[in-house]
């Protein structure tokens, strides 16, 4: 906040000192594209109903089914796909009406909310779904089970391929989060998920849409109303194309793996832990311990700094409650509230992360001294 100089207030206003912001928290949401941006204002532009019969519904409920095929394509999706507002909603769509769930430990509050009273999976001390333990649980009878591409927290990727041949050993379905994944790194997801939730903010498109792949509409409960009879509403087309238009655009996979392996190298030469180590991990997901510094002070401490990142995911990080996470891998509580999560975006950069390790190490120098 400015400061006003002497008694007189409309005097001259010295401004607040300002640092550099570099935002590394793209794992809660990332930047607009400027193709989305650009295909959402033409949507805006030309908007209709798309489902009123005249001429101009009809234009739109064209441009929207064209939105549909693209979002689809991108993901190399040959089935049905529906639009929602974003991943929650289409996690609880796909478990309503399921008879029987199952759910890993690690997943994310919006499927443990929608799940109930789901069984849960457990997983090994690096994130990872235990298979035996999986086959166990179904027991030989379907369900359908829900497991992530890649934790929000941690980054840990699941072997979708092999959950997939136990549940379907079972007869059951498998559901898979995608919310985090890049589209068309992951031809295991579409060929042998049977339903996939998307989420249009995590890859460059606009909060408020994400989508539902699904292999069979019969595993679905109808409800009546648009997509398909599957949900209310009136479809949200500037927002479609918003979301195809950033699809189209491939995220710099392989950059980010670059930063981030030297960013795990950096933190642990620094004293600190890599969550998730050894494990097949999100190339834009690190999750990291300083040991002895709660992530509140850590967060506080980045901010000053100049620098966004965040505790757990975005949903939980605000109230900095312990990472149910963490625990199913079998972090302690104490820990398990000294990580933080960076994550990268299309505008990340190296001079972003080399002004993380930096802070990192200013911050574990401060709060060392501290203690002492």
């Amino acid at each position: 906040m400015a400061r006003y100089i002497g008694r007189d207030r409309s005097r001259a206003i010295v401004p607040p000192m300002t640092v550099p912001r570099r935002y590394l928290d793209h794992a809660a949401t990332t930047l607009v594209t400027d193709a989305a941006r650009a295909a959402m204002v033409a949507g805006l532009a030309d908007w209709a109903n798309p489902s009123s019969p005249h001429a101009e519904g009809r234009a739109a409920r064209a441009a929207l089914e064209g939105a549909r095929g693209r979002i689809a394509a991108a993901y190399g999706w040959a089935g049905e796909c529906l639009l929602t507002s974003g991943a929650s909603e289409s996690l609880a769509m796909a478990m309503r009406g399921a008879q029987r769930v199952i759910v890993s430990a690690v997943e994310h509050d919006a499927v443990l909310r929608a799940a109930g009273a789901a069984g849960t999976v457990p997983v090994s001390a690096r994130g990872v779904v235990d298979p035996d333990a999986l086959g166990m649980l179904l027991g030989g009878r379907p369900a359908l089970v829900a497991v992530q591409w890649a934790n929000s927290e941690t980054g840990v990727r699941q072997p979708v391929a092999e959950m997939a041949a136990i549940v379907r050993a079972a007869g059951g379905r498998l559901l898979v989060d995608a919310a985090q994944m890049p589209a068309g790194i992951d031809p295991d997801v579409a060929a042998h998920a049977d339903l996939v939730a998307l989420s249009a903010h995590k890859r460059g498109g606009p909060p408020g849409i994400g989508a539902l792949l699904v292999r069979d509409l019969s595993l679905l409960r109808p409800t009546g109303g648009q997509e398909r009879g599957y949900r209310p509403g009136t479809e949200n087309l500037p927002a479609a194309l918003g979301y195809a238009a950033a699809l189209a655009e491939p995220e710099p996979v392989d950059r980010w793996a670059t930063m981030r392996r030297r960013l795990d190298d950096a933190v642990r030469r620094s004293g600190g832990g890599v969550v998730g180590e050894g494990t097949s991990r999100h190339s834009a997901i690190g999750s990291y311990r300083m040991p002895g510094t709660a992530a509140a002070v850590q967060l506080i401490r980045f901010d000053l700094a100049g620098l966004s990142v965040s505790a757990g995911s975005a949903c939980a990080s605000g109230s900095l409650k312990p990472s149910h996470v963490l625990a199913a891998m079998g972090w302690a509580e104490e820990a398990g509230r000294e990580v933080v999560r960076v994550s990268f975006g299309r505008t990340t950069s190296d001079e972003d992360v080399d002004a993380f390790v930096l802070a990192w190490r200013d911050v574990a120098r401060a709060t060392r001294r501290f203690a002492a």
